[in-house]
């Protein structure tokens, strides 16, 4: 049996929940409120150390982080593959899935938690704000930096520069296929999909407004029924209570 532990929001549980769409796995939902720190509980972080979500349970096994769940997913049900079998694609896509662990998915996180986070800390003080920071395993450091009025326009700006620099990334790669990695729709598709998903809930969709690829590979992916799936009701209603 399959189990998530996910948040509707959260872009990590995003990426895990259109891969078993796409597979067309059965799972058990577990729902974490990340505003009632549910993520952070003890009985949870027995299961995910991190703190984040999601965290996959598979006949009482723990799988933790998104890119590793995902890749073990396709370890566990090959049928319907989401990797190339020819191992030259398989790390052509893989690069592709590194380079947006570290570039554009911590990137989309300076304007999200700008323009829809830090307003629920607006009513701590320091030291309560600084004590909540001290509770998150792997996101202290960013929390402290960002604060309780969030990150310097500098900041975000960068990120933003660094987001606009993986879309004409895969402007150019779609030159030369129909997915982001290869022909097939892939795990690469759906690592990038939630950053894309949530830069146009940040309204920044006019950052590949002269990308036509981008455009192009944007709308088949919202095509796709796993798409509807994956962004039922709420899970772009961001806000102080998400």
């Amino acid at each position: 049996m399959l189990e998530l532990y996910n948040a509707p929001i959260s872009t990590c549980s995003q990426k895990v929940r259109m891969s078993l769409a796409e597979k067309q796995l059965e799972w058990v939902d577990h729902t974490l409120v990340f505003s009632k720190f549910e993520h952070l509980t003890p009985e949870y972080l027995k299961l995910n150390p991190n703190g984040v979500v999601p965290t996959l349970l598979h006949d009482g096994g723990v799988v933790v982080d998104s890119s590793v769940i995902n890749e073990y997913l396709e370890d566990a049900f090959p049928e319907r593959p989401l990797r190339p079998s020819n191992k030259i694609e398989l790390a052509h896509m893989r690069a592709w899935r590194q380079y947006i662990d570290e570039v554009p998915t911590p990137s989309i996180r300076y304007p999200s938690f700008n323009a829809y986070f830090v307003m629920k800390y607006g009513d701590f003080t320091d030291e309560e704000f600084q004590a909540h920071a001290e509770r998150l395993p792997v996101r202290r450091d960013f929390y402290l930096k960002m604060g309780r009025t969030g990150f310097p326009q500098a900041e975000v700006d960068a990120a933003i520069q660094r987001l606009r620099d993986t879309l004409e990334r895969m402007e150019r790669a779609l030159e030369k296929t129909e997915w982001l990695a290869n022909d097939m729709f892939t795990l690469a598709d759906i690592s990038i999909m939630p950053s894309i998903v949530r830069m146009e809930d940040l309204y920044l969709q006019g950052q590949w407004k002269d990308l036509p690829r981008v455009t192009d590979w944007y709308r088949r992916l919202q095509a796709r029924p796993a798409f509807a799936t994956t962004y039922f009701p709420g899970t772009r209603d961001l806000g102080p209570t998400c």
